[in-house]
């Protein structure tokens, strides 16, 4: 039964698809032309989808997939571009000269925030949770990967973290990928940009089963998960949240560093030259 009605709040589902069928509420991403990207409604429309599965009462399973080729793309980068383009070459703002900035950082400290408590959200969540990646995924797109219960992807997929290119970090990524794949995998992937292929994060434990379909796995796993109680998906994640780093300590230093990261003209400027420079494509692979 697909699901394409309203979503909680003024607006309809612009950025989703759901469907649900039997116990499983599948998220299909719906922008491919965009590839995926972040944005506000992106997360609004995320976090109303997982809303809908809790008040699901057959629902054991939320499967998270994306049509196009890209899983995610991590940030929208189309605002950060604008602003640097309007800016003139002595880093000047070429509209109206001012140097009034405060909106703009409410706005990225927002943003920054409800990307967070997304991926704190997926990782609290009374369902399980599947990331069904065929493609790449890029930035805070490995993110929402890395904070799903379980990661299926194709040999096609690839993940990367291409923000220090930028001058940026991936700094609300880092604390869930960490969990995932251990400290230095995790700072490698952050310095080190290039795409990892997906045989490699399944070594690693970014993904945990690498297949072309991903029906069968996905059906073993409901089969569990209908002989699970909810409750008891809770407790797991709520029990194993307190074993981990996260909490709202790690929320406020992610959140805290990616203002100052954005809040830099040389950040900004080197984001709006990269996406005006390459179309906002992941940086090739090294030279073999």
């Amino acid at each position: 039964m697909e699901l394409t009605g309203p979503a909680p709040g003024p607006t309809a589902y612009r950025t989703l698809r759901l469907e649900h069928d039997r116990g499983r509420l599948t998220v299909t991403l719906t922008r491919p032309g965009e590839r995926n990207s972040i944005t506000r409604d992106l997360i609004t429309e995320l976090g109303a989808a997982l809303d809908l599965a809790e008040r699901t009462e057959d629902c054991r399973v939320v499967v998270l997939r994306a049509e196009g080729d890209t899983f995610c793309s991590g940030m929208d980068l189309s605002g950060v571009a604008a602003a640097g383009a309007a800016r003139g070459p002595d880093g000047s703002d070429a509209t109206d000269g001012s140097d009034d900035r405060s909106a703009d950082v409410q706005d990225t400290r927002k943003g920054g925030e409800d990307y967070f408590a997304l991926l704190e959200r997926l990782t609290t969540l009374g369902r399980i949770v599947v990331a069904q990646v065929d493609g790449q995924v890029v930035g805070g797109g490995v993110g929402l990967a890395a904070a799903c219960d379980f990661v299926h992807a194709t040999e096609r997929s690839r993940f990367s973290l291409p923000e220090a290119l930028w001058g940026l970090l991936p700094c609300s990524v880092l604390p869930f990928l960490i969990r995932r794949v251990g400290f230095q995998r995790a700072y490698a992937m952050a310095l080190g940009t290039l795409p990892v292929a997906a045989r490699e994060a399944a070594v690693h434990g970014l993904v945990d089963e690498l297949t072309e379909d991903g029906g069968p796995a996905l059906r073993r796993l409901l089969f569990r998960a209908s002989k699970l109680d909810p409750a008891t998906v809770t407790d797991l994640k709520r029990y194993t949240r307190r074993l981990w780093i996260l909490d709202e300590h790690t929320g406020r230093t992610a959140v805290d560093e990616f203002v100052r990261l954005m809040a830099s003209d040389r950040v900004r400027d080197r984001i709006a030259g990269f996406a005006a420079g390459t179309g906002r494509e992941v940086p090739p692979t090294a030279p073999r």
